[in-house]
């Protein structure tokens, strides 16, 4: 069993609604130190609003969530330290250099004065950013706007890293590039992506959880999956065949 101090994030009964649409139905979402979880399903699948809810960004109608043992509700600012978030837009301001814009982001993270430089270097150089540190984010591909996006969520060195739909636009070379990245992070960190491609989880996670109208509909290492692509085309279209049936019968 895995001791409880390797669990970073601990998510029970997880719900939200929008008037009266369910987007998530109470869901479980565990993350121990040194893995790689994937929240795997199709648009709609309530992933977004699950990464949002537990970035603290979207209160949740119901449940709980622990970040290393801290209540993220009743202690968001302390919980929120141990915290990297990457949204599907990188949140990166085109009219400033990458050396510029990760400074402001150290400064907002609350990194002392004296360690900004350290950490500003090392994010820079794991995320494949020296040599453009002087550039405008605007002049940069996408593909390293994204790394500028990794890199500011990684500046803290926070315990838990969440990555919402990663590689959504890149080409195939920026995203083999991404997804490598992502696997390196995944030895020092806990990292939880999002995303509705099968190869990407397939690529880079050692767990994946399947989600379908906002519930858990499969949960296992990708080790204990003979076939995840069999898998989960089979949960998505069974899960379908039951909604369509349920509303011809109303």
């Amino acid at each position: 069993m895995t001791d409880n101090q390797d669990v970073l994030v601990a998510a029970t009964g997880l719900s939200r609604y929008y008037s009266e649409h369910c987007a998530v139905d109470r869901l479980d979402v565990q993350l121990h130190k040194g893995e790689v979880l994937g929240l795997l399903g199709p648009n709609g699948a309530g992933k977004s609003t699950t990464m949002q809810m537990l970035t603290g960004n979207l209160a949740p109608t119901a449940g709980e969530i622990r970040i290393r043992g801290i209540d993220l509700l009743d202690e968001p600012r302390k919980a929120k330290q141990q915290i990297g978030y990457l949204p599907e837009q990188p949140p990166v301001y085109r009219d400033l250099t990458v050396g510029e814009y990760l400074y402001y982001c150290a400064r907002l993270r609350n990194v002392p004065a004296a360690q900004r430089k350290d950490a500003v270097e090392r994010a820079s150089e794991r995320c494949g950013l020296k040599d453009v540190g002087k550039r405008l984010i605007g002049n940069l591909s996408k593909g390293y706007r994204q790394r500028v996006g990794i890199a500011q969520a990684i500046l803290h060195n926070p315990a838990v890293v969440i990555l919402d739909e990663p590689t959504v636009g890149l080409d195939p070379i920026q995203i083999r590039e991404i997804r490598r990245l992502i696997r390196e992070l995944g030895r020092e960190h806990g990292i939880i992506l999002s995303t509705h491609i099968l190869p990407e989880v397939q690529a880079v996670c050692d767990r994946v959880q399947i989600l379908n109208r906002g519930k858990t509909v499969f949960n296992d290492t990708l080790q204990g999956v003979e076939s995840l692509e069999q898998v989960f085309f089979d949960l998505i279209f069974r899960e379908s065949d039951e909604a369509l049936s349920g509303e011809e019968a109303a």
